[in-house]
């Protein structure tokens, strides 16, 4: 494995106007679209699987696989859509990508929509970020206006409209299938499945649904060559990734790199810890990913590393929290965030997540009694597993695991009656304070 950075996404981001079509096709832009044409779509499709490439969206499902499962006998028609959503806490490398580069998601689309035989494609984008939907409605405008988009694209008779969707703010349509309901026009709720969008997604017709990173990466393979994607990464884990580094570390940012490098070379990269303080917890994969330790320093950052030490490597949203946080807290704070995106259709998940809630905050006013972690990861074993979606298991990640890694911590909130580490927070600082006073 190679341990230094490879920016192959992140390459053009230092670019003058780097997001123009003037720009990226000065860089060799909409190459690998030239080539991809000239390819039979199962040539595309096989290139995809042998390249290694999984889902950078979290799950890690290999991409070409996906797009193998649509069902081309099906006379309905195939679309594409991107799930451009990225609103979990930590998690920053879609949004950076699509203000660089969008021209390098647009390429990807196209191409990805060519070999799945798709003419209609959607870019489902977060509503709040408003600057990011104008860059990228800008993006296609330009693809429509050179002749990547629209009819006979390159005079390969081929056709491809695609829509950049602004969605109405939910976490919740960050899962496949709500997205499809927000993208329908319905509320964002989970889906049941099966049947699955490769079979029934968008208006019941075969739909491949990819993160912006995985659908960003498939220019690069086709223009490279699987091979050459597959030669970076790990044996299980080919290619490299966007990790996004925030929180305690001197320079916080996004890092390319190949997928296996570790935490301890990432942190070199970016300066080290802030001055004067060291590692306590980190999350590997955003705030819904078990969180981790200084121990797992040397954890290589790849899909099998990471869930062998029983996390995950989701998103590669790396927080990096020193002594001086208060995991109790940070952790209430994560929860109070999925407790508030929960879509409320299913009651674990809607009333699970309130229950952790209040739970957690009388802890970390240092209220209660040791009885309540027990307490706490009973609720989590009656939300794992058991919720309508993911966000339900997410909820539960961060605080069985800190339990597990940081029991005494919680305790000590018992003993001083609230955060040891931040003493206005104390229920007994501010008593004694008003007894002094008196």
């Amino acid at each position: 494995m190679v341990d230094t950075l490879t920016p192959v996404l992140t390459d053009d981001w230092d670019a003058e106007r780097s997001w123009t079509l003037e720009t990226y096709e000065s860089r060799g832009g909409y190459g690998a679209l030239q080539k991809a044409l000239a390819m039979a779509p199962d040539e595309i499709v096989t290139a995809v699987k042998d390249s290694g490439l999984r889902g950078r969206g979290g799950a890690g499902f290999p991409t070409g696989m996906k797009w193998s499962f649509i069902p081309q006998d099906n006379p309905k028609p195939k679309y594409l859509v991107v799930n451009a959503d990225e609103s979990e806490p930590g998690t920053c490398k879609d949004i950076p990508l699509m203000m660089a580069t969008p021209h390098t998601l647009v390429e990807g689309v196209i191409i990805s929509s060519f070999a799945i035989r798709a003419n209609h494609a959607f870019i489902y984008i977060r509503g709040e970020v408003l600057h990011v939907i104008r860059r990228v409605q800008a993006a296609v405008a330009e693809a429509y206006a050179a002749g990547h988009l629209g009819k006979n694209i390159h005079g390969s008779g081929y056709d491809l409209d695609v829509v950049v969707h602004a969605g109405a703010g939910a976490y919740i349509c960050g899962e496949e299938t709500a997205l499809l309901e927000g993208l329908e026009g319905r509320r964002g709720q989970p889906r049941l499945r099966p049947p699955f969008p490769a079979v029934a997604g968008l208006y019941a017709s075969p739909t491949v649904i990819n993160n912006v990173e995985s659908i960003a990466s498939v220019p690069s393979i086709i223009g490279n060559g699987s091979a050459w994607f597959a030669s970076m990464g790990t044996e299980k884990s080919k290619g490299f990734g966007i990790f996004s580094l925030s929180g305690h570390v001197t320079r916080p940012g996004q890092y390319e790199a190949p997928l296996g490098i570790t935490l301890r070379q990432l942190i070199d990269l970016a300066g080290g810890m802030r001055h004067g303080h060291e590692l306590k917890f980190w999350t590997p994969g955003g705030s819904s990913t078990p969180l981790l330790t200084a121990e797992h320093l040397d954890v290589p950052l790849d899909f099998e590393g990471v869930a062998g030490v029983g996390s995950m490597l989701g998103t590669r949203a790396i927080q990096l929290f020193d002594e001086t946080t208060c995991v109790v807290r940070a952790v209430l704070r994560w929860t109070e965030f999925y407790k508030h995106e929960s879509c409320g259709k299913c009651t674990p998940c809607r009333e699970g997540t309130w229950w952790l809630v209040q739970t957690l905050a009388a802890l970390e006013r240092g209220q209660g009694s040791e009885a309540d972690l027990d307490l706490l990861l009973d609720q989590c074993d009656n939300i794992l597993g058991r919720s309508f979606c993911a966000l339900g298991d997410g909820a539960t990640s961060p605080i069985s695991s800190s339990i597990g890694y940081f029991r005494d911590d919680y305790l000590a909130h018992l003993t001083h009656g609230g955060c040891p580490v931040d003493p206005t927070a104390s229920t007994a600082w501010a008593a004694s304070l008003t007894g002094a006073q008196a």
